[in-house]
């Protein structure tokens, strides 16, 4: 894509107090292969979800998004040119009166680009990445919620294939899950995932009031085999933990054994009907 860019970091967990004033930056970078100048645009935008997929949702009005009218940006409009960064400094105010709980916000960084002429047509092309702000405001907080399902197919026929986690918050802030994958291979007892060194693991933060599915990558497995996969999750402090042992066998291979059963079958059938004959 010309002049891509890149917004660092992603994403900003914070503790904040009522009446405090909170100075954080992001970084946007244009990569030098771009050529061309990034004429930058940044918005502050209240952050919501939609759908336990956690759709983005930029127009959220809740209370949980009031901090996007507290946070002014110094710098909302630049350029940056390429092979070059440029630091956006932003300060949150907290009102005195905020209550506790968590808050949520984006910086969305955009790019408008109206180089693109068919015609004396003007094509406008618009996108953005946005650098998103969890801040837990201290205060009366309530960490409530649960597990919803934890699971692992048995049996799958092709690659790749996913485990399912479900989770909901009914807190009034932000959690942290984190979820552990291990493989392991039934016929040779080999640890094949996560490799020697790594966690396996990923986090993902759980908004209050929403219910969250993921799925975690099952990695590192032969299309054909046996494997004991088991999945922690740990959450709200505690740790929820299944195993479950899953066959890999591909559509191809369960009809080669079909035609393979059905030829001794067949051939054993055969060689009795002959033998009845030759003693009649």
């Amino acid at each position: 894509m010309d002049n891509a860019f890149t917004v660092m970091p992603m994403s900003n967990a914070i503790e904040l107090k009522p009446g405090e004033v909170y100075q954080g930056s992001i970084l946007i970078s244009n990569p030098e292969d771009t050529k061309a100048d990034f004429e930058y645009k940044v918005d502050v935008m209240p952050y919501g979800v939609i759908g336990n997929e956690y759709q983005a949702d930029f127009t959220a009005n809740t209370p949980n998004t009031e901090m996007a009218n507290w946070i002014k940006v110094d710098n909302p409009t630049g350029t940056v040119a390429p092979n070059n960064k440029v630091h956006i400094n932003y300060t949150i105010t907290v009102p005195e009166d905020a209550a506790g709980g968590g808050q949520y916000a984006a910086l969305l960084i955009s790019k408008n680009d109206n180089s693109l002429v068919n015609e004396g047509v003007g094509v406008q092309n618009i996108y953005s990445i946005a650098s998103l702000i969890y801040a837990e405001i201290d205060g009366e907080i309530n960490h409530e919620g649960e597990v919803l399902e934890n699971s692992i197919p048995g049996f799958v026929t092709g690659l790749p294939t996913k485990s399912n986690v479900m989770l909901k918050n009914d807190g009034n802030v932000h959690e942290p899950a984190n979820i552990y994958l291990q493989i392991k291979n039934v016929l040779n007892g080999e640890i094949v995932y996560p490799k020697e060194g790594k966690t396996g693991g990923i986090q993902e933060e759980i908004l209050p009031g929403t219910t969250r599915y993921l799925t975690t990558s099952i990695q590192d497995i032969s299309p054909l085999g046996i494997y004991e996969i088991t999945q922690t999750i740990d959450y709200l402090g505690e740790s929820n933990v299944t195993t479950q042992i899953m066959v890999a066998c591909p559509i191809w291979f369960m009809f080669l054994a079909f035609v393979t059963v059905c030829s001794i079958i067949s051939f054993i059938v055969s060689r009795i009907i002959k033998c009845k004959k030759t003693k009649e």
